[in-house]
């Protein structure tokens, strides 16, 4: 049975649709990983199904070579040539610092996030101003979606999006004493049962978030969840919160704002017993869901 929506790893600056037509560059990553020459021929001679594996293939860290057997059966066959290294992850290529000039800043701890398809499509498009304009707005994401061309607020138009599962995971910390921890773990907080309290509001405020920020798009959540790690030791209490729907637009705010609205809630309850309690590191861990399909929080900005 034929795959239905949208294909991850398809950027929408390339303005190719889910039957694969012509080859995005993630295929050509794969291409070029593997040591191989495709022509447009060869490519649509392939299954789309087999087109979107091969995509998925140059969507992973290093490009998955299970679909080398998979290439080899179209027609006319892939030209053998030398594989192409991949972009040094360390710093951007001299061409493409160049190419991009002082208007489209990239410096190395961003460069560093991107994922592996990312730095390999800016070096492809280096050599094309436009293309490398648009590539940059998206992937780089300097260009605010919310703001229009003269730079007032708009809600993002989403209604062209499939409709996909979506799920964020978001976390956040509060941090006050060891006897307050303590007190918490054994039910003895004056205002009762704190994580409950703050569980319940997390949840309730994931429902909420169009109301509270003004541009996002209510959705169908499906899921949502508020979980606590007690430390007393260090004396903190420290929040994840996962929010899932199906719908066009993802759910990052939602698990943001239920981590943020628990840990409130927390304060709320130990205040008495702490009223310089502080809250901190409210932050997105990872997304999945959408052409951006799964993405973590890198190593560099944890």
């Amino acid at each position: 049975m034929s795959q239905v929506g949208p294909v991850q790893g398809v950027y929408e600056f390339e303005q190719i649709d889910d039957s694969l037509p012509y080859m995005p560059l993630a295929a050509r990553r794969v291409l070029d990983g593997l040591g191989r020459k495709l022509s447009l021929d060869g490519w649509l001679s392939l299954q789309v199904d087999d087109r979107r594996r091969v995509v998925a293939a140059g969507t992973k860290a290093t490009v998955d070579q299970s679909v080398l057997a998979l290439l080899d059966t179209a027609r006319p066959p892939a030209d053998r040539i030398a594989p192409d290294p991949e972009p040094d992850g360390t710093e951007p290529p001299p061409r493409l610092a160049t190419a991009l000039g002082a208007a489209r800043p990239l410096d190395v701890a961003r460069w560093r996030s991107l994922r592996a398809l990312d730095r390999y499509a800016l070096v492809k498009c280096a050599s094309r101003p436009e293309k490398l304009s648009r590539a940059y707005d998206e992937i780089v994401g300097v260009v605010l979606s919310h703001l229009g061309r003269s730079g007032e607020a708009h809600m993002v138009d989403v209604g062209h999006k499939a409709e996909t599962a979506r799920r964020a995971v978001a976390t956040a910390r509060v941090a006050t004493t060891r006897a307050v921890v303590e007190a918490i773990a054994s039910g003895a907080a004056a205002k009762g049962d704190v994580l409950a309290a703050a569980r319940i509001a997390g949840i309730l405020a994931s429902k909420k978030t169009p109301e509270l920020v003004p541009l996002c798009h209510p959705v169908r959540t499906t899921h949502a969840s508020v979980d606590f790690e007690l430390d007393a030791a260090r004396g903190e209490i420290r929040l994840r919160a996962v929010v899932e729907a199906v719908d066009r637009t993802g759910v990052e705010m939602e698990a943001m704002v239920a981590a943020s609205v628990a840990s409130l809630t927390v304060y709320d309850m130990i205040k008495s017993a702490d009223r310089w309690a502080s809250i901190g590191a409210v932050r997105l861990e990872s997304k999945s869901g959408g052409k951006s399909g799964d993405v973590s929080r890198p190593s560099e900005r944890t």
